[in-house]
């Protein structure tokens, strides 16, 4: 649609400029860098504070942000009680800084919603975002946490998600933000919860390649892993660099070991990715299960969606 500048006075042309740069605004995702329609792969997961996603996904992230595909980490609240020493703003500002440094060094992009750390619900308007969220990234793959957890806000995150699953193909369902023609795969992170049912991941992937990359992303985070976020305290992490140094050592390692017990844990599901001897070598892994809602793919499917197999 061409709009000369003689034609402004006229209101009808007034109100289709109005709509057009409305549209252009809504297009965006403040703070994040939209992708380009090169054909890639468009990647959102959710997680509830600003350290869950990379937790859960930050070696995939990685991954795929190397072959060049979009990669957007969503965190639902902005995690201002997680600290045993301090909250509100102040934490909020600190927690922002700590995973969008995170975000450097995995390569992808993030954004943290403002709702307080504690107090998340499934309301309306917190489905609204999600859905807004998946149809402005144009996701092909969104992952979230399952829905038995111990913390409600990560219950609740992946409430939230799978509310979603259907809305983002729904015309009128926020009809500011056009709807999805195809819906996306939804999966989920795995988790070691028993009830109703245990986690039973459809796919593992090996994040060697990515483990240094990751245990730096996870160590940069210091209030929530060095410090111990809501239930640490002022002995995890001493004043003197000698002792910080090795509270960050400790930390690294307990978290190779998290991701080392994944591949150990699935080692029948990796053997069915990786065969031969290859599953037998994997030492770090991320695994993830299809939910049943939205896009049910099969496995050709999958290895499109991550598509780090010969």
């Amino acid at each position: 649609m061409t709009i000369h500048l003689r034609s402004l006075f006229n209101p009808l042309a007034i109100a289709a400029f109005s709509l057009l740069t409305s549209l252009a605004a809504l297009a965006q995702i403040p703070g994040v860098k939209m992708p380009a329609k090169d054909g890639k792969l468009r990647i959102i997961a959710f997680g509830a504070h600003p350290d869950d996603c990379e937790l859960q996904v930050g070696g995939t992230g990685a991954r795929w942000a190397a072959q060049g595909h979009h990669v957007l980490l969503v965190s639902v609240t902005n995690g201002d009680i997680g600290h045993w020493r301090e909250a509100g703003g102040p934490l909020a500002v600190r927690r922002k800084t700590e995973v969008d440094r995170a975000h450097e060094i995995l390569g992808i992009q993030g954004v943290v919603l403002d709702n307080h750390d504690g107090e998340l619900e499934p309301t309306l308007e917190n489905r609204r975002k999600l859905t807004r969220l998946i149809r402005l990234w144009n996701a092909d793959l969104v992952l979230g946490p399952r829905t038995n957890d111990y913390h409600p806000d990560h219950r609740y995150t992946g409430v939230l998600v799978q509310d979603a699953a259907f809305m983002v193909t729904v015309p009128f369902f926020c009809p500011d933000v056009p709807a999805m023609k195809k819906n996306p795969v939804f999966m989920y992170y795995t988790d070691r919860f028993m009830k109703p049912a245990p986690s039973k991941p459809d796919i593992v992937i090996s994040i060697d390649s990515v483990i240094d990359k990751k245990l730096d992303a996870l160590g940069v985070m210091i209030s929530q892993f060095a410090e111990g976020g809501a239930n640490g305290d002022a002995s995890l992490y001493p004043a003197d660099p000698a002792g910080q140094k090795r509270r960050q050592q400790q930390v690294r390692e307990n978290f190779s070991r998290r991701y080392q017990g994944i591949a150990s844990r699935f080692n029948k599901e990796l053997a069915a990715w990786y065969p031969g001897d290859a599953a037998a070598k994997v030492k770090h892994a991320e695994a993830f299960e299809i939910c049943e809602y939205g896009g049910q793919p099969n496995r050709d499917e999958l290895k499109r969606l991550f598509p780090f197999f010969p």
